[in-house]
């Protein structure tokens, strides 16, 4: 796809989405009151924008979605490089697979939330039970997707390395782990919204800061706006989140064809 038609695409798929937005807002103001649909089940949108002033302004809005943002920032990254970490120790070691993947799997398959209440136990109302929730939900995805990767190098490239002697590590840092980066950063994908997740589980659980702080206290006053504003704004951090890795993977992976490395 030439320049010239790239960027015509690009104009209509923005112009559809602007057009579906306005759609949707315009859905979202009006719509419950034609149907018949009572406020505290589905607030309009002008109800709800009047809540988000009012939150900014009294129930520090800003405060609560800075302290989220933190927890599932720390929680991504840890959670990434110790997905990825292990990830590449499993795929270079088939012996320590055989070892570790048995209790890798138990870990994925315990709910995460149930270790949320267990964290806090012996943490307290801190933001570390929270960050651990997270790390624990992004860490599977990102190991899953680089094991894959490394276990599925072209073999022909690294017998090709090894006929020019190249030793171990040099095998790994010039052929798999450049081959790993595609699926690495669509693991990271999957982390940046399951980080979101996993600070939220922790937050609704025990905690007295962030936006999940803020939904658990809407939910306990029946305030429908406030329940809507706290989703709305746990959707803009993961957003952001998501939008950030979408970022550093077109940097990274700038040889590869554009079409391969946006949208989702």
């Amino acid at each position: 796809m030439n320049d010239a038609a790239r960027s015509s695409l690009v104009r209509r798929g923005t112009a559809a989405s602007v057009a579906l937005l306005f759609a949707f807002l315009a859905a979202w103001q009006w719509g419950p009151g034609l149907l018949g649909i009572p406020s505290f089940i589905v607030p309009p949108l002008s109800m709800v924008a009047a809540e988000f002033v009012h939150a900014w302004q009294v129930n520090h809005l800003l405060m609560h979605t800075g302290v989220t943002a933190a927890e599932v920032l720390a929680g991504f990254l840890l959670g990434s490089l110790l997905g990825a970490f292990v990830g590449y120790l499993l795929g270079m070691s088939p012996t320590a697979e055989l070892a570790l993947s048995p209790y890798i799997l138990a870990l994925q398959i315990a709910p995460k939330v149930a270790f949320a209440p267990l964290f806090i136990l012996w943490m307290g109302f801190t933001i570390y039970p929270k960050i651990l929730v997270a790390i624990l939900i992004v860490f599977f995805p990102v190991l899953v997707n680089v094991l894959t990767a490394v276990r599925t190098v072209d073999p022909d490239l690294v017998n090709l390395a090894r006929a020019f002697k190249a030793t171990r590590a040099q095998i790994f840092w010039k052929v798999e782990f450049p081959a790993s980066l595609p699926p690495l950063f669509a693991g990271l994908r999957i982390g940046s919204t399951l980080a979101v997740v996993g600070v939220v589980v922790g937050e609704l659980v025990g905690g007295n800061q962030g936006l999940g702080y803020l939904l658990s206290f809407g939910e306990g006053q029946a305030n429908t706006p406030m329940v809507f504003v706290t989703i709305l704004m746990l959707t803009l951090v993961g957003g952001i989140a998501y939008l950030a890795v979408i970022l550093i993977e077109q940097r990274v992976l700038h040889y590869l064809p554009t079409r391969a490395i946006t949208g989702f």
